[in-house]
């Protein structure tokens, strides 16, 4: 039971994350580019921005979810706890269109660290998931 909860809870997460994304589309991007006087390529630089999927795909951003889940959780990781925060953004980035943009500067750890520990909370007996999401 304890695991069926947990991985409906989890499935449920990259849908919820992607919702939660600030992300454009290259016209809108380029558009307020133009409204604050600056190139493209300017506002890229200055923003970090790279496509959505990539974003999600990057260690960095894996990485700085998984330093937010354990200090949330106040220990380190298992091993299959971040192939499920990988498993995630992986699953995030599948559900997103191929062309959306996002900045690195973003808060996709922090939203990641809320879903995922709310899931494992979610199964209340479970001291380590078991369910591996990808």
């Amino acid at each position: 039971m304890v695991d069926t909860q947990l991985h409906s809870a989890l499935a449920e997460s990259p849908a919820r994350l992607a919702r939660m994304l600030s992300t454009r589309t290259l016209q809108h991007f380029a558009e307020e580019a133009r409204l604050d006087g600056e190139s493209l390529r300017e506002a890229v630089d200055r923003y970090d921005i790279d496509y959505a999927w990539h974003v999600l795909g990057a260690s960095r951003t894996h990485d700085a979810a998984v330093a937010g889940l354990e200090a949330r959780l106040q220990r380190t990781l298992t091993e299959q706890e971040r192939n499920q925060v990988a498993g995630a953004l992986k699953s995030t980035a599948a559900m997103l269109e191929p062309d959306l943009l996002m900045s690195f500067d973003n808060d996709v750890a922090q939203h990641v660290t809320e879903l995922m520990a709310d899931a494992w909370d979610a199964a209340p007996s479970a001291t380590s998931p078991a369910t591996d999401l990808t």
